[in-house]
């Protein structure tokens, strides 16, 4: 019989009156390594023409054992996610209003947080409530989106009053 090691992280959005967990489980192949996660984080003006460096900051952040398709989705699903915090969380709110973004690459998946300070939106609610998206609209599609690309979706409310977006993908290594 063999034995197996594996490791337990919790990672979270706090919402404001309850704590979510996503409980990630990895069996490790080297029990003396750590499965810690690539991160980075950027924070940004509320402005559509920021969305450029938002992407430019993403494409630093490829890892090769990511499928091309998958990382050209999470691309799609991050600049959704910003415009929408643009155009809809912060659209009453001053443009120096921040944005921060935090990307997770874990060996087998992408997790992409944008929190905002716009007031709360019951994500899961409008998915369920609002009809398919017109392919020919100009607009209300992006949503839709991202939830077409993601495995996983959610958008909370924080301690601090903030709102947090999080799409997460998994992918299998190339």
């Amino acid at each position: 019989m063999s034995a197996h090691r594996y490791t337990v992280q919790y990672d979270y959005c706090l919402p404001k009156h309850r704590l979510t967990f996503l409980l990630r489980v990895s069996k490790l192949k080297d029990y003396n390594k750590s499965p810690e996660p690539h991160k980075a984080k950027i924070q940004l003006n509320s402005s559509l023409s920021a969305n450029n460096r938002v992407l430019s900051w993403f494409e630093g952040l490829y890892e090769e054992q990511i499928p091309k398709t998958v990382w050209l989705k999470c691309q799609l699903a991050l600049a959704e996610g910003f415009t929408n915090a643009v155009r809809h969380a912060h659209a009453e709110l001053p443009p120096d209003t921040p944005i921060d973004l935090e990307v997770s690459i874990f060996s087998d998946s992408i997790e992409i947080r944008i929190w905002d300070f716009g007031p709360p939106f019951d994500l899961k609610g409008w998915l369920k409530q609002e009809p398919p998206a017109d392919i020919y609209a100009g607009g209300r599609r992006g949503i839709r989106l991202m939830d077409t690309i993601a495995d996983d979706i959610s958008y909370n409310r924080t301690n601090d009053d903030r709102n947090c977006l999080l799409i997460m993908k998994n992918y299998d290594p190339t």
